[in-house]
């Protein structure tokens, strides 16, 4: 068996997210306690409210921690990954399970990615909209088509037939549009704060940049697939990561390779279960487990699941 950790990404939020683990296991208890920053991290992961931990520079803090604590406790029970990845915000957890950097430092990095991402434009000027059932060529047909009108542009390639557009409000708003008369089942708004993975974030990622220069980021103990790429890379992670916020990212193209490198069990980490229904839809035809773990209820379910 060659497990894969697959860490959450933002969106994933919500609140209560933690408070069951915090509340049984001594593990986790410690991970949330030992994080300090300047918003109290388990009144925002437990109580919420929504509209606080749905904000840009408080979801990312909120769901790095409780992966880091549920990752923990996978431990305990015995379950740990081989090779690690994330969605976007979830590569810092896969990161951080790889020892590039401690769940304190991962902590304050994240926070103060989700500040400079939540403040990276102006609101009500930009969107992302994820276009289910077409083919990449027509989607980037699309975003050219647009081009006259502002910068849009591929942000995730999540999945055989879900990706993800990016960019300023009307250009993506009419690549929407041209999507759907070419064939796009559907295009579904994302509730996010910013052109997340779009070149208009190229000064926030100078900004990030800067950020991550302050903290010692050591290579991964374990194989990272990066979203850059879906490879594992060799370039210094502190260029990696900053390229990343302004960059698309191929998901889908990481559990290809994963699948290539052999492993054949995928457990996603952290809130929610977006991530299991993208790589089942990647693993088609392929005999593979894929879990989740959110909480102890489905902690446990993994712990069943894997003893057979």
């Amino acid at each position: 068996m060659k497990t894969a950790f697959l860490f959450a990404g933002q969106g994933a939020q919500t609140p209560g997210m933690g408070k069951d683990i915090y509340e049984a296991d001594p593990l986790a208890k410690a991970v949330f306690d030992s994080v300090e920053l300047d918003v109290d991290i388990k009144d925002l992961c437990f109580q919420g409210p929504k509209e606080k931990l749905d904000d840009t520079q408080y979801a990312q803090p909120a769901i790095f921690v409780t992966s880091m604590a549920l990752a923990k406790v996978l431990h305990e029970y015995g379950i740990q990954a081989d090779v690690v990845a994330g969605l976007s915000l979830g590569e810092y957890a896969a990161l951080c399970y790889a020892k590039a950097f401690s769940i304190s430092d991962g902590a304050k990095i994240v926070r103060e990615r989700g500040k400079i991402m939540a403040n990276a434009l102006p609101a009500g000027t930009s969107s992302m909209y994820a276009i289910l059932m077409l083919d990449e060529v027509s989607i980037l047909e699309a975003c050219e088509e647009v081009k006259s009108i502002g910068v849009c542009e591929i942000a995730n390639y999540n999945c055989p037939g879900q990706i993800v557009i990016t960019g300023e409000k009307a250009a993506v708003d009419k690549a929407k549009d041209l999507c759907i008369e070419k064939g796009a089942r559907r295009a579904v708004p994302l509730a996010v704060s910013g052109a997340f993975h779009s070149s208009l974030l190229n000064d926030a990622a100078i900004k990030l940049h800067d950020v991550l220069s302050n903290y010692d980021l050591k290579k991964p103990s374990i194989p990272v697939y990066h979203n850059i790429s879906g490879n594992i890379e060799d370039q210094p992670l502190i260029d990696i990561l900053s390229k990343q916020i302004a960059h698309s990212v191929y998901f889908e193209q990481t559990i290809a390779n994963m699948l290539g490198d052999g492993v054949d069990t995928f457990i996603e980490v952290g809130p929610g279960k977006t991530i299991s229904g993208f790589v089942k839809k990647c693993c088609k035809g392929h005999d593979v487990k894929i879990l989740h773990v959110e909480d102890m209820t489905t902690l446990k379910e993994c712990v069943e699941a894997l003893k057979g």
